[in-house]
């Protein structure tokens, strides 16, 4: 029997949320090692020359060259907060402005999904199997409206996230690239892996809860519940666009207005930080180039998510639709957190940086080891839920219920390959 061979409701109700925990907890974890990197002057003593057994650690090196000098550390810090406060400034007032626009949008949604059938509160037919009735219009239009502001709330979110995250580690980052370039490589890569672990798990957390509280309603009515869901992703997409341009045009303005007024009519060297203009600069890249980069991708990855949604609620007519195979999608992304999380280690802890070279070797591996793990996950994952993938692929066009046939989902995502040989031959080329 198939249904006795798919994974019940309850694994996948268990392995998504878990997955997205465990990522926001690594994500968590992450920060933490790269807060281990202090932004204060510590005078070397008999405790501090660690990392040696002769006593001559990396304290007593920096004390010896002058790295840890209490004018370097504290020129540093004052740097580093006034990009940090420039750049919450700046998103805060952003933010002002994108609220109206997102309240003003979802009412819109509202008006717009509910005024397709004059606000009815009567189920309707289906629009792809007539057969069956669908919940109405209003309804529809609610769900989607709430789920839109889900997904600005947690677009905007991980835009935040990751700016505050860039700004607590570029300063971490300057003081260890003076101990060399491995020390900074791994500071570098584990804040940016902040950013990426939490968008990615709190964008499959909250959609998941959303399904599940929309579940409540729509029942097995899989076709309005994930239409509904749809919102999310535009929530998301909506809200990048303001901070991908809106960030964009200011580092702009202000990196001319350096360049300009800095090195033309005062003659202040190229990214002096008693350049105001500079330090602008540096905001505006904080919160174009990562904040509205952070909601860029999250928008991409919501979109993603709930058009293969969407595709799994209308597909399989003649088969009962399961809550495990409409997740699958989920579990997807649930498989990719782990996989990451895992080769993680291997930029951070299995190998070690020791020249500015062997950077994009080790970005290169890092690739290879993702794809390599995913597929391997991935194929492993469906040996053990084959039901899923029979369940999943098999569509029907007609009510005779004529199957045409079942591909491999092998296939799909191991196309992820092709993204790494373009990335290999037009970026590292």
């Amino acid at each position: 029997m198939v249904s006795a061979a798919l994974l019940p409701d309850l694994g996948a109700e268990i392995v998504i949320p878990v997955c997205a925990i465990i990522g926001i907890a690594f994500s968590l974890f992450q920060w933490f090692l790269v807060s281990r990197t202090k932004l204060t002057y510590e005078r070397s003593g008999a405790s501090a020359a660690n990392n040696r057994k002769d006593g001559y650690g990396d304290s007593l090196i920096e004390e010896e060259e002058g790295i840890n000098e209490p004018g370097v550390v504290a020129k540093c810090a004052e740097i580093q907060n006034a990009i940090s406060e420039g750049a919450t400034s700046f998103l805060f007032t952003e933010y002002k402005y994108v609220g109206i626009f997102m309240v003003a949008f979802a009412i819109l949604i509202f008006l717009f999904l509910g005024s397709v059938e004059g606000f009815s509160r009567s189920s309707q037919p289906c629009t792809y199997d007539k057969e069956k009735f669908c919940k109405p219009a209003l309804a529809t239009a609610i769900f989607s409206t709430v789920s839109f502001l889900l997904g600005a709330v947690t677009s905007l979110a991980s835009g935040f996230l990751g700016m505050k995250i860039a700004t607590y580690a570029n300063a971490r980052t300057t003081l260890e690239a003076r101990k060399g370039v491995g020390k900074a490589f791994i500071v570098s890569f584990r804040s940016g892996a902040v950013m990426g672990f939490l968008l990615a798990a709190n964008g499959l957390l909250v959609l998941y809860i959303a399904i599940n509280l929309f579940k409540l309603y729509y029942g097995d009515d899989w076709e309005g519940l994930f239409e509904a869901i749809t919102g999310y992703g535009l929530g998301g997409s909506s809200m990048a666009l303001f901070g991908r341009v809106g960030g964009g045009i200011y580092t702009k303005a202000a990196d001319v207005g350096a360049d300009l007024v800095g090195k033309v009519e005062r003659n202040i060297p190229e990214d002096d930080p008693r350049n105001p203009a500079v330090i602008a600069d540096n905001v505006g890249d904080n919160v174009g180039d990562i904040a509205g980069m952070g909601s860029d991708l999250f928008g991409s990855y919501a979109e993603s998510s709930c058009a293969a949604l969407v595709v799994a609620s209308i597909s399989s007519f003649g088969i009962n639709h399961d809550f495990t195979a409409m997740c699958y999608p989920l579990l997807i992304s649930s498989m990719g957190i782990l996989v990451c999380l895992i080769t993680t280690l291997f930029a951070t802890d299995f190998f070690e940086i020791t020249a500015v070279k062997e950077i994009e070797p080790a970005l290169k591996k890092q690739l290879i080891y993702l794809y390599c793990s995913y597929d391997w996950g991935n194929f492993n994952c469906h040996l053990d839920l084959s039901a899923i993938i029979l369940h999943y692929l098999q569509f029907r066009y007609s009510k005779s219920c004529k199957e045409l046939a079942t591909v491999p989902l092998c296939l799909c995502w191991a196309l992820g390959w092709t993204y790494h040989w373009v990335c290999h031959r037009i970026l590292y080329q």
